[in-house]
């Protein structure tokens, strides 16, 4: 069965366009969600993903209506090939049923994984040229090492932590935390 998924971001934008593109690929069900793409929670694409069987083929328009970005791209399209089903794109002539279309697919899998990669690579050497400087990342200390000391002495005389923790204007935690 081929079913078809198509989404818009408002309602003022129409839906008829990728209905009738669906229809004319061959679509025998569509699913149709008003909501924006990068909302992992859409209603009628987790429909279609229960509904969908062994051999059956999801198709869409262009792949951004699917997802907003390769990564989520990806991790929808794998969940539909566990499904043992496949996947085809008509704007980007993706159709992952074809040995061919599987390729291109991987390839642009491996090309995003590759990112991906760098952009790790990046923020860590970014990081350790910091560390050279100088510079720590991260949050401040809520305390300074004064402030440690007395709340230390306070909870040493018994003093409860909600109180400590007003006295100092941080959480219960904070005071918790300190050793």
């Amino acid at each position: 069965m081929i079913l078809g998924y198509a989404r818009i971001s408002t309602a003022e934008q129409h839906l008829d366009g990728q209905r009738d593109a669906l229809k004319a690929a061959g679509a025998e069900k569509i699913f149709a969600d008003t909501i924006s793409g990068t909302r992992r929670d859409r209603p009628e694409l987790a429909r279609l993903l229960e509904q969908l069987r062994e051999g059956d083929v999801v198709v869409v328009t262009k792949y951004d209506r699917l997802a907003r970005s390769l990564m989520h791209l990806l991790s929808i399209v794998e969940d539909i090939r566990s499904r043992g089903a496949g996947f085809r794109s008509l704007g980007e002539q993706i159709d992952t049923t074809t040995p061919a279309g599987r390729l291109i697919f991987h390839v642009f899998g491996s090309i995003a994984e590759f990112e991906r990669e760098r952009i790790e690579e990046r923020t860590r050497e970014g990081l350790a040229a910091a560390r050279k400087r100088g510079r720590v990342g991260g949050r401040p200390p809520a305390l300074n090492t004064a402030q440690r000391n007395e709340v230390r002495r306070m909870k040493d005389e018994g003093r409860k932590i909600g109180e400590i923790a007003r006295l100092f204007k941080v959480s219960e935690n904070t005071v918790r935390r300190v050793g």
